[in-house]
């Protein structure tokens, strides 16, 4: 289903967001993370694939794939790491951390007895027990019932205690806060609630070197026009489109991009959002192939920055992305072949749920002279998910997208 979003604004991005998310402070978490191990000091390949773009009838498609940034395999490595070291200097300003410092394990001694604790569906918290790990302190994760067990494989690998709970995502945050609570264990989630709003403020605000890195590999100077039109983002609970988003409104004020929001037909809790015009709950079971973006209640700060920004909102099938997922994966002569993990092709099945509609195409403005971009979120994070869905394991992929790129020299 398409959703227009009539309160979209084209105005100049508010003062009042700014204060809270801004272009400088994403600089500054990007200069913070630049020594961490566990993350590329290069770009993420920025794909530009002709052949998908002549099939959906627009001037230029591009991919941001994320699966590289880190050994972690998503995203989420910008933004807990930094949420973290943002939660110690705040907590010990005593002791005068200096945050290079922290993130390198300079610090370890003073932090072997702190503890954060975290729910996740796998990318956020895998991203956090890393980062503990490198800082030095401890970490607890509560995982859900439907986080895959190699999920969990892979974030106890970075040293964290797993806690597993019955129950859905949002039962596994409301979980968390009660053993934060009983324990005196900092949270560090990527979504709000009432009361917290600074640690998934920090979080998002990582999020922002994708933006900047968006703009350096198209175009020397900002000031020129925005070089894409149309920029399809992951639902979730609504951090990760937030940071990205609000980056680019900065950055280009009235002349932003348009933005898409993608989410499980069944996790809808952005969608439902819009509709109603405040923060709200998904209306299905919330049980996607999309384990990234199988959540089912929309964080409110986050909502602050996606009601003004968001122009339409779209929800889509596991079958949509599963689809995608081939795609990329196949490649041809003329694109290169790419791991895209389930929830970082959601954007890629909107545009093609979109172009199979003239006249919903049409309403969101695509046509033969969009430049349309999605952010591919994750690789195989899962691999045995990812080659059950795919027909092909990830090494597979990887292997074809060497030799692609070795018959382009």
């Amino acid at each position: 289903m398409l959703f227009e979003n009539p309160r979209a604004s084209r105005s100049v991005y508010p003062a009042d967001l700014q204060e809270v998310m801004s272009v400088s402070s994403a600089h500054q978490s990007r200069d913070w993370l630049s020594s961490w191990e566990h993350l590329s000091q290069n770009s993420t390949p920025l794909w530009s694939l002709p052949g998908v773009a002549k099939e959906a009838g627009v001037a230029q498609f591009w991919v941001k794939d994320e699966s590289v940034r880190s050994p972690l395999a998503s995203f989420k490595a910008l933004g807990a790491p930094i949420a973290l070291i943002r939660l110690i200097l705040r907590l010990m300003p005593h002791e005068s951390f200096d945050p290079r410092g922290l993130i390198t394990g300079r610090y370890q001694n003073d932090l072997r007895d702190f503890t954060v604790i975290s729910a996740t569906d796998g990318n956020h918290g895998r991203a956090l027990a890393a980062a503990a790990q490198s800082v030095g302190c401890k970490c607890v994760i509560v995982l859900h019932a439907n986080v895959s067990t190699e999920r969990e494989t892979a974030i106890a690998e970075y040293g964290a205690q797993i806690i597993r709970i019955d129950g859905n995502y949002d039962e596994s945050v409301e979980h968390t806060a009660k053993l934060a609570e009983q324990n005196g264990w900092p949270v560090v989630s990527d979504t709000s609630y009432e009361g917290y709003e600074v640690v998934p403020r920090d979080v998002m605000q990582g999020y922002g070197t994708i933006s900047a890195e968006l703009i350096e590999q198209t175009t020397v100077d900002i000031q020129v026009a925005c070089p894409f039109t149309h920029v399809f983002l992951q639902g979730g609970v609504g951090g990760m489109a937030a940071g990205i988003s609000s980056y680019l409104w900065e950055v280009y004020q009235e002349q932003r991009p348009t933005f898409i929001m993608v989410e499980p037909k069944q996790a809808d809790c952005l969608y439902q959002s819009a509709v109603q015009g405040r923060p709200a709950k998904a209306t299905g079971s919330v049980d996607s192939v999309m384990a990234g973006l199988a959540c089912g209640e929309t964080s409110p700060l986050a909502w602050r920055f996606l009601e003004p920004s968001v122009d339409f909102f779209l929800t889509i099938s596991d079958e949509d992305a599963i689809g995608a997922m081939r795609l990329l994966a196949r490649g041809s002569a003329t694109d290169i072949p790419i791991v895209a993990g389930e929830s970082g092709v959601a954007g890629l099945a909107a545009l093609k749920i979109l172009v199979r509609d003239s006249e919903a195409a049409k309403k969101v403005g695509i046509g033969s002279d969009s430049r349309v971009l999605i952010i591919s979120t994750e690789g195989a994070t899962a691999p045995a998910v990812y080659e059950s869905l795919v027909g092909e394991s990830a090494e597979a992929v990887g292997a074809r997208q060497r030799n692609w790129q070795l018959k382009q020299l």
